[in-house]
């Protein structure tokens, strides 16, 4: 019998984005591919990662040999993600909620850290 994922719970943590765009593009192929196995999928946008989800910026991201980064991020509401963006992160950069994409939530630690308690797996690029 094979063992099923679906309903499982997901966390993954984005901490690069123009400063290392194979990492930050990788943690998006992996959201959205958990997302079309049925996994719940949480993505958070911390420290430079918040750039990954940034109007103006999140465009300029793209890996060799993989999907834009821009691509990936706009598909995950349909597909039912949740998306966490670190408070004292974009204020450290000046970023107002307006430039963030849609479907963003701010958050700041408490609200991570019980989301990751309840995750069962969390992965961190």
């Amino acid at each position: 019998m094979a063992e099923t994922i679906a309903g499982k719970k997901l966390v993954v943590v984005v901490t690069h984005g123009l400063d290392d765009p194979e990492k930050a593009t990788l943690a998006l192929v992996v959201a959205n591919a958990a997302l079309t196995m049925d996994v719940q999928v949480t993505v958070v946008f911390q420290g430079k990662g918040v750039m990954c989800c940034t109007k103006g910026m999140y465009e300029h991201i793209v890996a060799p040999g993989l999907k834009p980064l821009k691509e990936l991020v706009d598909g995950l509401p349909a597909l039912g993600a949740k998306m966490f963006v670190c408070i004292p992160c974009i204020e450290e950069r000046k970023i107002t909620k307006e430039q963030l994409v849609e479907g963003c939530e701010l958050v700041k630690a408490g609200k991570l850290v019980n989301e990751v308690m309840r995750a069962d797996q969390v992965m961190v690029y």
